[in-house]
């Protein structure tokens, strides 16, 4: 991928699911026995990705005619959630999972949305600063099923550029 062929954003269809359940489980490989509990990225289906997508959405960075990236995502009643944020290992670093973010805030805002979040593992310290620089500050910590201590942060952002303050 180059700056003269950059990457399409469209929403997802139920016939990517398959090609973005690999896309997904191939970019959450890293983290195989490094969380716990595991990441539900390592076991997406393509069944899993369809309901998902009925709950909400998902937008698609297409590379050409192959997947680089993609964004699920649900509508709350007073925010737009979005989750398993995920870029083909072999295109990292190359802005793709800033624009699918952008997508999504885009997507929120013309809904109405004044606001977006998303939940990080509290281990992921780099993604958090990713997301800290997209904007996204504290908002709570939380912890998975059957954890004692917290796991993980959900961070937020409002959608007319202004920063939140750690509540």
């Amino acid at each position: 991928m180059s700056a003269a062929s950059p990457v399409t954003i469209l929403p997802a269809t139920a016939e990517n699911a398959p090609g973005l359940a690999a896309l997904i489980r191939a970019a959450f490989e890293e983290y195989r026995g490094k969380l716990d509990p595991p990441s539900g990225g390592l076991t997406e289906t393509p069944e899993g990705l369809i309901r998902d997508m009925a709950k909400g959405g998902a937008l698609v960075a297409w590379n050409g005619s192959e997947p680089a990236g993609c964004v699920l995502y649900c509508a709350e009643p007073d925010h737009l959630y979005w989750y398993r944020l995920a870029v083909s290992p072999a295109l990292r670093r190359q802005g793709i999972a800033r624009a699918l973010v952008q997508a999504v805030e885009d997507l929120a805002r013309a809904r109405g949305y004044q606001q977006a979040r998303v939940s990080v593992r509290l281990v992921h310290a780099g993604t958090r600063a990713f997301y800290a620089s997209l904007g996204y500050g504290f908002l709570s910590l939380g912890a998975h099923p059957g954890s004692s201590q917290p796991t993980y942060a959900t961070l937020a952002k409002a959608l007319g550029g202004q920063r939140l303050s750690p509540s």
